[in-house]
């Protein structure tokens, strides 16, 4: 018998007790082992006893290295990849590989031991690198379903169906607990969806946002969660979008009420183009006009129940608010009411403090004139 087919008789010989040492050191040395179920220890256990058969039958033939995946890896479950991360993994592979070299000495005859421990460097490199691809692979499937996942809930959003099947998406993208939602809505920029996507993600994360987003034909939709000011945040992502309009949708409490934001952002999207000089990015809200002109309904009762509203909270509101709309001016207003300029002014300033609109601008102007003429007109609709 040579002296390289006594080293190898010794390894099978040795096989069981280097492994079972592995385990041991993994108990004693490894904080997450110990904390593992005893079903995955013992997969975990099935890996490392792998490793070394598979190192051994490599090395009895060692021209051409196994598929180490599946000689190795394969013999654990695949949920065995949710349970320890890739650094645990490395951990394993480390404490595995270490227990090989020390016992190099007592199995090889001195000029044995460098090949043996120069074969055991090229495998354990082999078995990192088959870390890193399954690990990588399985990060590719769950990205991959998590896009689907994400682009069904944002899906279900834009249609405001808040039904069980949205729930549980919701659940399984981690959403369940995410407030504070806003909906954002413009043109895509060129180039490929996915890039954009991540770049949102990527600014949503630093500014300590959550965040969806999906490319629809030529539209971008970003769903944001976790959003205190709602403009602020949005002027940090506006320039991820295209050419055109970025309209924000009003801030819901939860993922389940986002198709509001949604509907309002969207309507404000389309209804822009009546606006050219609208800022960039844009509230719904200060397109309520142009929404309610082009058939948004629900637009149409917000300014008109708005202004009405507004109109109600002080006796002298409305007769000085159309006097202004006729006039034009404070002194033909004042003189049309026998007051002085600075009781139209202060009038003025109270309406709007009530409704948000100050009437001196002429967009204002023209949004309330409109809120009064759907409110006079016959089957305005009522409120919901």
């Amino acid at each position: 018998m040579t002296a390289a087919e006594n080293t190898h008789r010794r390894l099978q010989a040795a096989a069981g007790a280097m492994a079972t040492t592995a385990v041991q050191r993994m108990e004693d040395e490894l904080p997450w082992y110990r904390a593992l179920p005893a079903e995955e220890r013992s997969w975990v256990g099935m890996v490392a006893h792998a490793g070394i058969a598979a190192f051994i039958a490599w090395h009895a033939e060692p021209h051409e290295l196994p598929p180490i995946a599946a000689d190795v890896f394969g013999t654990a479950p695949r949920e065995l990849a949710r349970s320890i991360t890739l650094q645990h993994t490395l951990d394993l592979v480390r404490t595995t590989v270490d227990v090989v070299e020390k016992t190099v000495p007592t199995l090889a005859d001195p000029p044995e031991q460098p090949e043996l421990l120069a074969a055991v460097l090229t495998y354990s490199r082999e078995v990192a690198f088959a870390c890193a691809q399954v690990y990588a692979q399985a990060a590719e499937t769950r990205g991959a379903w998590d896009a689907r996942l994400e682009s069904l809930v944002i899906d279900a959003v834009l249609r405001a169906e808040a039904d069980d099947s949205l729930r549980s998406r919701v659940s399984a993208l981690g959403w369940d607990d995410v407030k504070d939602i806003v909906v954002i809505a413009g043109n895509a920029p060129r180039g490929a969806a996915t890039e954009t996507v991540d770049a949102i993600r990527r600014v949503a994360l630093r500014i300590g946002a959550e965040a969806l987003a999906a490319v629809q034909g030529r539209r971008l939709i970003a769903i944001l969660g976790n959003v205190a000011d709602p403009m602020s945040v949005a002027a940090d992502l506006a320039d991820l979008w295209g050419d055109g309009p970025v309209v924000v949708g009003p801030l819901v409490p939860h993922v389940f009420a986002a198709g509001r934001s949604a509907r309002a952002a969207q309507s404000g999207f389309t209804a822009a183009a009546a606006w050219p000089s609208a800022p960039r990015p844009c509230h719904a809200d200060e397109l309520l006009a142009e929404r309610a002109l082009g058939g948004d309904q629900r637009a149409r009762r917000q300014l008109t129940d708005r202004v009405s509203d507004a109109l109600k909270v002080r006796a002298s509101a409305r007769d000085t608010v159309t006097a202004f709309l006729e006039c034009n001016s404070l002194e033909a207003t004042a003189r049309a009411l026998f007051v002085h300029p600075n009781t139209v002014r202060y009038r003025l300033g109270k309406f709007e403090e009530d409704s948000g609109f100050d009437i001196t601008g002429a967009r204002d102007a023209f949004a309330v004139r409109l809120g009064m003429m759907y409110a006079a007109l016959p089957g305005t609709p009522d409120r919901r």
